[in-house]
């Protein structure tokens, strides 16, 4: 049995994450933000589902929370950072507040739980980070710029985190999914107001579709799920896992289009150092 510290689990990938989790035996301590919900997911498996409320981007009660899951729960040996949400709106029309908010749970709240348990992982040099980014975190689509932002940075942290302490026993995998049938294109999506009719041509039609997508996503968060707790198993786990067939053609699509354009200003790429 293994203790998994999954941050939010009210829904979503973190909610099927435990379920599987607990299934399959582990203790899982999930992380979510309202009262109201503590009790259901302690329900799924007395004794071993244990709730914590927490709000990542209250940075201040992050490493508390996670030393008192250290003396009370026992040893963490997974984290999941999985709490994050969807901002869609072009570039210029997406408040700054909401770009702040963005950042705030989808990047520097992981960083907060990732710095709070490293010390305990180092202690024992043992223990595996796994971060939920997206095939976001490769490709990129018109209105949603600002979440693709958050991605990007936490795929570069992930592996330079997984540099970091691979020598000192600690395991770190990017989580990459493509498009799962949970909330996230729907009501957990924060959208903000197209205003700019210059937008309409590309932005229009992606709004759209995200909308009809809703409920409608080719990924099964359960396989989702049991795809993550495989890698958790493993001695040498990925650095990187793609999830879902969409995430593998699409970020593929995308490396070979850099290379291809890579190579063709390689002479131009080249120009620029001293002359041998």
């Amino acid at each position: 049995m293994k203790t998994i510290l999954v941050t939010g689990v009210s829904t979503g990938l973190g909610r099927a994450l435990a379920v599987a989790a607990l299934a399959a035996g582990h203790r899982v301590v999930g992380t979510l933000r309202r009262a109201e919900d503590l009790a259901a997911f302690e329900a799924l498996a007395p004794g071993r589902a244990i709730g914590r409320l927490l709000d990542v981007t209250d940075f201040a009660a992050v490493r508390p929370l996670v030393d008192a899951v250290e003396a009370e729960a026992g040893p963490i040996d997974a984290l999941v950072n999985n709490a994050g949400f969807g901002l869609e709106g072009t570039i210029e029309e997406t408040a700054l507040e909401d770009v702040r908010r963005q950042f705030d749970v989808n990047v520097f709240g992981a960083i907060a739980v990732i710095q709070a348990v490293l010390p305990h992982m180092r202690a024992r040099r043992a223990g595996h980070i796994l971060n939920v980014t997206s095939m976001g975190g490769f490709i990129t689509m018109p209105g949603i710029g600002f979440y693709h932002g958050t991605k990007f940075a936490l795929e570069a942290i992930s592996e330079t985190l997984g540099k970091e302490v691979k020598h000192l026993g600690i395991k770190v995998t990017a989580i990459e999914p493509g498009s799962f049938r949970t909330d996230w294109a729907g009501r957990s999506m924060v959208r903000a107001e197209a205003r700019i009719a210059d937008y309409d041509e590309v932005f229009a039609p992606r709004r759209q579709t995200r909308l009809e997508m809703s409920g409608h996503q080719p990924g099964d968060p359960a396989k989702a799920a049991a795809a993550m707790l495989a890698v958790i198993a493993m001695d040498e786990p990925p650095a990187h896992l793609l999830l879902g067939r969409d995430a593998t053609r699409l970020v593929g699509e995308k490396l070979a289009a850099l290379g291809q354009e890579f190579a063709a200003y390689r002479d131009l790429s080249h120009s620029t150092d001293f002359a041998a």
